[in-house]
Protein backbone atom coordinates (compact mmCIF):
# COMPACT_ATOMS: atom_id res chain seq x y z
CA UNK A 1 0.00 0.00 0.00
CA UNK A 2 2.78 2.43 0.95
CA UNK A 3 4.69 1.67 -2.26
CA UNK A 4 1.57 2.34 -4.34
CA UNK A 5 1.21 5.75 -2.72
CA UNK A 6 4.90 6.61 -3.11
CA UNK A 7 4.74 5.81 -6.83
CA UNK A 8 2.32 8.72 -7.31
CA UNK A 9 5.21 11.12 -6.73
CA UNK A 10 6.65 10.19 -10.11
CA UNK A 11 3.55 10.93 -12.17
CA UNK A 12 4.30 13.49 -14.85
CA UNK A 13 1.05 14.12 -16.73
CA UNK A 14 -1.86 14.77 -14.39
CA UNK A 15 -5.54 15.49 -15.02
CA UNK A 16 -7.49 16.98 -12.11
CA UNK A 17 -11.26 17.25 -12.07
CA UNK A 18 -13.23 19.50 -9.73
CA UNK A 19 -17.02 19.63 -9.61
CA UNK A 20 -19.59 22.40 -9.33
CA UNK A 21 -20.36 21.70 -5.69
CA UNK A 22 -16.68 22.20 -4.82
CA UNK A 23 -16.49 25.59 -6.53
CA UNK A 24 -19.56 27.27 -5.07
CA UNK A 25 -20.78 28.40 -1.68
CA UNK A 26 -23.67 26.10 -0.88
CA UNK A 27 -25.84 28.81 0.74
CA UNK A 28 -25.51 31.53 -1.89
CA UNK A 29 -24.46 29.72 -5.07
CA UNK A 30 -21.67 32.26 -5.58
CA UNK A 31 -18.20 31.14 -6.62
CA UNK A 32 -15.89 30.29 -3.75
CA UNK A 33 -13.02 32.53 -4.84
CA UNK A 34 -10.78 31.59 -1.93
CA UNK A 35 -11.04 27.93 -2.82
CA UNK A 36 -10.50 28.62 -6.52
CA UNK A 37 -7.35 30.59 -5.70
CA UNK A 38 -6.04 27.70 -3.61
CA UNK A 39 -6.86 25.26 -6.41
CA UNK A 40 -5.00 27.33 -8.98
CA UNK A 41 -2.03 27.65 -6.62
CA UNK A 42 -1.90 23.86 -6.25
CA UNK A 43 -1.96 23.39 -10.02
CA UNK A 44 0.70 26.02 -10.61
CA UNK A 45 2.95 24.38 -8.03
CA UNK A 46 2.63 21.05 -9.88
CA UNK A 47 3.50 22.88 -13.09
CA UNK A 48 6.49 24.49 -11.37
CA UNK A 49 7.71 20.97 -10.53
CA UNK A 50 7.87 20.21 -14.26
CA UNK A 51 4.63 18.24 -14.51
CA UNK A 52 1.99 18.59 -17.24
CA UNK A 53 -1.34 19.62 -15.74
CA UNK A 54 -4.87 19.70 -17.15
CA UNK A 55 -7.89 20.91 -15.17
CA UNK A 56 -11.39 19.64 -15.94
CA UNK A 57 -13.73 22.12 -14.30
CA UNK A 58 -17.50 22.04 -13.91
CA UNK A 59 -19.45 25.08 -12.85
CA UNK A 60 -20.41 27.02 -15.99
CA UNK A 61 -24.15 26.34 -15.82
CA UNK A 62 -24.30 27.11 -12.10
CA UNK A 63 -22.39 30.37 -12.59
CA UNK A 64 -24.71 31.35 -15.45
CA UNK A 65 -27.84 30.62 -13.46
CA UNK A 66 -26.59 32.71 -10.56
CA UNK A 67 -25.63 35.57 -12.86
CA UNK A 68 -29.12 35.94 -14.37
CA UNK A 69 -31.01 34.87 -11.22
CA UNK A 70 -32.43 31.61 -12.54
CA UNK A 71 -33.58 28.92 -10.14
CA UNK A 72 -30.77 26.34 -9.74
CA UNK A 73 -33.42 23.62 -10.11
CA UNK A 74 -34.57 24.88 -13.52
CA UNK A 75 -33.19 22.14 -15.73
CA UNK A 76 -34.85 22.90 -19.05
CA UNK A 77 -32.23 22.15 -21.69
CA UNK A 78 -32.45 25.51 -23.49
CA UNK A 79 -32.11 27.34 -20.15
CA UNK A 80 -29.06 25.30 -19.22
CA UNK A 81 -27.47 25.94 -22.61
CA UNK A 82 -27.99 29.69 -22.29
CA UNK A 83 -26.66 29.70 -18.74
CA UNK A 84 -23.62 27.69 -19.85
CA UNK A 85 -22.85 30.35 -22.46
CA UNK A 86 -22.99 33.07 -19.79
CA UNK A 87 -21.24 31.11 -17.10
CA UNK A 88 -18.39 29.65 -19.14
CA UNK A 89 -17.07 33.09 -20.07
CA UNK A 90 -17.29 34.31 -16.47
CA UNK A 91 -15.67 31.16 -15.11
CA UNK A 92 -12.74 31.40 -17.51
CA UNK A 93 -12.31 35.08 -16.71
CA UNK A 94 -11.75 34.12 -13.06
CA UNK A 95 -9.38 31.28 -13.97
CA UNK A 96 -7.33 33.48 -16.30
CA UNK A 97 -6.92 36.12 -13.63
CA UNK A 98 -5.89 33.60 -10.97
CA UNK A 99 -3.44 31.69 -13.19
CA UNK A 100 -1.98 35.03 -14.33
CA UNK A 101 -1.23 35.97 -10.73
CA UNK A 102 1.08 32.94 -10.55
CA UNK A 103 2.63 33.72 -13.95
CA UNK A 104 1.02 30.80 -15.77
CA UNK A 105 -1.01 30.75 -18.96
CA UNK A 106 -4.31 28.91 -19.26
CA UNK A 107 -6.47 28.00 -22.26
CA UNK A 108 -10.06 26.88 -22.66
CA UNK A 109 -11.03 23.63 -24.38
CA UNK A 110 -14.73 22.81 -24.80
CA UNK A 111 -15.60 19.28 -25.87
CA UNK A 112 -18.71 17.51 -27.12
CA UNK A 113 -19.57 13.87 -27.63
CA UNK A 114 -18.61 14.30 -31.29
CA UNK A 115 -15.10 15.33 -30.21
CA UNK A 116 -14.68 11.85 -28.80
CA UNK A 117 -16.58 9.65 -31.24
CA UNK A 118 -15.44 11.26 -34.50
CA UNK A 119 -11.95 10.09 -35.48
CA UNK A 120 -10.88 13.39 -37.04
CA UNK A 121 -12.20 15.50 -34.17
CA UNK A 122 -10.54 13.19 -31.64
CA UNK A 123 -7.24 13.45 -33.51
CA UNK A 124 -7.50 17.26 -33.64
CA UNK A 125 -8.29 17.42 -29.91
CA UNK A 126 -5.24 15.27 -29.18
CA UNK A 127 -3.05 17.58 -31.26
CA UNK A 128 -4.40 20.67 -29.52
CA UNK A 129 -3.72 19.25 -26.06
CA UNK A 130 -0.24 18.14 -27.15
CA UNK A 131 0.74 21.57 -28.44
CA UNK A 132 -0.68 23.40 -25.43
CA UNK A 133 1.25 21.18 -23.03
CA UNK A 134 4.43 21.67 -25.09
CA UNK A 135 3.91 25.42 -24.71
CA UNK A 136 3.64 25.05 -20.93
CA UNK A 137 -0.04 26.01 -20.87
CA UNK A 138 -2.49 24.65 -18.27
CA UNK A 139 -5.68 23.79 -20.22
CA UNK A 140 -9.07 24.17 -18.54
CA UNK A 141 -11.59 21.72 -20.01
CA UNK A 142 -15.37 21.58 -19.85
CA UNK A 143 -18.19 20.08 -21.88
CA UNK A 144 -19.57 22.40 -24.55
CA UNK A 145 -23.04 22.61 -23.02
CA UNK A 146 -23.91 25.73 -25.03
CA UNK A 147 -24.47 23.93 -28.33
CA UNK A 148 -24.95 20.25 -27.61
CA UNK A 149 -27.81 18.57 -25.78
CA UNK A 150 -25.80 15.33 -25.59
CA UNK A 151 -23.71 16.70 -22.75
CA UNK A 152 -26.37 18.47 -20.67
CA UNK A 153 -28.60 15.41 -20.95
CA UNK A 154 -25.75 13.25 -19.63
CA UNK A 155 -25.20 10.98 -22.63
CA UNK A 156 -21.45 11.07 -22.00
CA UNK A 157 -22.08 11.12 -18.25
CA UNK A 158 -20.61 14.18 -16.61
CA UNK A 159 -17.22 15.75 -16.04
CA UNK A 160 -16.00 12.68 -14.15
CA UNK A 161 -16.29 10.73 -17.38
CA UNK A 162 -14.98 13.68 -19.41
CA UNK A 163 -11.86 13.91 -17.25
CA UNK A 164 -11.13 10.22 -17.84
CA UNK A 165 -11.60 10.76 -21.59
CA UNK A 166 -9.11 13.64 -21.41
CA UNK A 167 -6.66 11.38 -19.56
CA UNK A 168 -7.09 8.84 -22.37
CA UNK A 169 -6.59 11.46 -25.09
CA UNK A 170 -3.39 12.97 -23.68
CA UNK A 171 -1.79 9.79 -22.32
CA UNK A 172 -1.97 10.96 -18.70
CA UNK A 173 -0.48 8.74 -16.01
CA UNK A 174 -2.66 10.09 -13.17
CA UNK A 175 -6.26 11.29 -12.85
CA UNK A 176 -7.48 12.91 -9.62
CA UNK A 177 -11.23 13.31 -9.10
CA UNK A 178 -12.04 15.81 -6.37
CA UNK A 179 -15.42 14.91 -4.90
CA UNK A 180 -17.61 15.53 -1.85
CA UNK A 181 -16.60 12.13 -0.46
CA UNK A 182 -13.27 10.78 0.83
CA UNK A 183 -13.11 7.94 -1.70
CA UNK A 184 -14.81 4.65 -2.49
CA UNK A 185 -16.86 2.95 0.22
CA UNK A 186 -18.58 -0.40 0.34
CA UNK A 187 -21.86 1.58 0.65
CA UNK A 188 -23.01 5.20 0.82
CA UNK A 189 -21.40 6.58 4.02
CA UNK A 190 -24.01 9.35 4.15
CA UNK A 191 -26.72 6.78 4.84
CA UNK A 192 -24.82 3.77 6.22
CA UNK A 193 -22.49 4.40 9.16
CA UNK A 194 -21.05 0.90 8.74
CA UNK A 195 -19.83 1.58 5.22
CA UNK A 196 -16.21 0.42 4.82
CA UNK A 197 -13.61 2.67 3.21
CA UNK A 198 -11.58 1.09 0.40
CA UNK A 199 -7.96 2.36 0.20
CA UNK A 200 -6.86 0.68 -3.02
CA UNK A 201 -8.71 -0.93 -5.90
CA UNK A 202 -6.31 -3.24 -7.72
CA UNK A 203 -8.85 -4.23 -10.36
CA UNK A 204 -12.36 -3.05 -11.14
CA UNK A 205 -14.67 -6.05 -11.27
CA UNK A 206 -18.45 -6.23 -11.63
CA UNK A 207 -18.93 -6.35 -7.86
CA UNK A 208 -17.09 -3.06 -7.38
CA UNK A 209 -18.87 -1.44 -10.32
CA UNK A 210 -22.19 -2.34 -8.71
CA UNK A 211 -21.24 -0.36 -5.59
CA UNK A 212 -21.63 2.90 -7.50
CA UNK A 213 -24.62 5.05 -6.67
CA UNK A 214 -25.90 7.30 -9.45
CA UNK A 215 -27.04 9.97 -7.00
CA UNK A 216 -25.16 12.97 -5.66
CA UNK A 217 -25.65 14.88 -2.43
CA UNK A 218 -25.67 18.31 -4.08
CA UNK A 219 -28.24 20.20 -6.14
CA UNK A 220 -25.35 21.94 -7.91
CA UNK A 221 -23.35 18.96 -9.15
CA UNK A 222 -24.43 16.13 -11.42
CA UNK A 223 -21.99 13.31 -10.65
CA UNK A 224 -22.35 10.30 -8.36
CA UNK A 225 -20.15 7.34 -7.55
CA UNK A 226 -21.44 5.46 -10.59
CA UNK A 227 -19.92 8.08 -12.92
CA UNK A 228 -16.66 7.99 -10.97
CA UNK A 229 -16.38 4.23 -11.36
CA UNK A 230 -17.01 4.54 -15.09
CA UNK A 231 -14.25 7.16 -15.15
CA UNK A 232 -11.98 4.72 -13.31
CA UNK A 233 -12.73 2.07 -15.93
CA UNK A 234 -11.64 4.41 -18.72
CA UNK A 235 -8.59 5.82 -16.94
CA UNK A 236 -7.16 2.52 -15.72
CA UNK A 237 -7.70 0.83 -19.10
CA UNK A 238 -5.89 3.78 -20.68
CA UNK A 239 -2.92 3.21 -18.38
CA UNK A 240 -3.49 5.91 -15.76
CA UNK A 241 -3.81 5.54 -12.03
CA UNK A 242 -6.89 7.30 -10.65
CA UNK A 243 -7.58 8.75 -7.21
CA UNK A 244 -10.96 9.75 -5.80
CA UNK A 245 -10.48 12.19 -2.92
CA UNK A 246 -12.42 14.79 -0.97
CA UNK A 247 -12.16 18.21 -2.58
CA UNK A 248 -13.34 20.11 0.49
CA UNK A 249 -9.70 21.08 1.03
CA UNK A 250 -7.90 21.31 -2.32
CA UNK A 251 -4.52 20.99 -0.63
CA UNK A 252 -5.29 17.28 -0.84
CA UNK A 253 -3.82 17.51 -4.36
CA UNK A 254 -0.22 17.99 -3.24
CA UNK A 255 -0.75 15.53 -0.39
CA UNK A 256 -1.73 12.85 -2.92
CA UNK A 257 1.27 13.66 -5.12
CA UNK A 258 3.54 13.45 -2.06
CA UNK A 259 2.36 9.88 -1.53
CA UNK A 260 0.32 10.53 1.59
CA UNK A 261 -2.68 8.40 2.48
CA UNK A 262 -5.62 10.31 1.01
CA UNK A 263 -8.44 9.02 -1.17
CA UNK A 264 -8.94 5.73 -2.97
CA UNK A 265 -6.31 4.71 -5.53
CA UNK A 266 -7.43 2.75 -8.60
CA UNK A 267 -4.50 0.87 -10.10
CA UNK A 268 -3.80 1.16 -13.83
CA UNK A 269 -4.24 -1.91 -16.03
CA UNK A 270 -3.42 -0.71 -19.53
CA UNK A 271 -5.46 -2.55 -22.14
CA UNK A 272 -3.97 -2.22 -25.62
CA UNK A 273 -7.31 -3.25 -27.13
CA UNK A 274 -9.34 -0.65 -25.20
CA UNK A 275 -10.91 1.99 -27.43
CA UNK A 276 -12.80 4.95 -26.04
CA UNK A 277 -15.52 5.03 -28.73
CA UNK A 278 -16.53 1.43 -28.01
CA UNK A 279 -16.86 2.21 -24.32
CA UNK A 280 -18.82 5.44 -24.83
CA UNK A 281 -21.25 3.74 -27.22
CA UNK A 282 -21.92 1.03 -24.62
CA UNK A 283 -22.78 3.55 -21.89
Amino acid sequence: MEEIRKALKNKQRIVIKIGSSSLHHSKTGELNLTKMERLVRELCELKNQGKDVVLVSSGAIAVGKKTVNIDPKDNEVSVKQACAAIGQARLMMVYQKLFGEYNHVTAQILMTKNTITDKTSRHNAHNTFTELLKLGVIPVVNENDTVSTYEVEDVIGDNDTLSAIVAYLIGADLLILLSDIDGLYSDDPHTNENARFIDVVEELDEHLMSMGKSTTGSSVGTGGMSAKLHAAKIATNAGAEMVIANGKDVSVIHKIIEGRNYGTVFMAHKDEHFHITDYINEM
